[in-house]
């Protein structure tokens, strides 16, 4: 599940753009294993939570 992008806190969309992308910044290392699919996990990965975020809000 880590490798799930869609369930990641940093994964964005942008609007003008109408596409999904990473907010992570990758330096050049991680960036040719991220494309070359060598890093089956990603250490980035944050699960987002929407329920947590309602919690603060209250």
């Amino acid at each position: 599940m880590a490798n799930n992008c869609e369930f990641c806190a940093h994964y964005l969309y942008d609007d003008e753009e109408e596409v999904y992308y990473c907010d992570v910044s990758l330096d050049e290392d991680e960036m040719e294993q991220y494309m070359r699919g060598t890093n089956a996990d990603c250490g980035f990965f944050k699960l987002y939570d929407e329920y947590k975020m309602v919690e603060r809000q209250n």
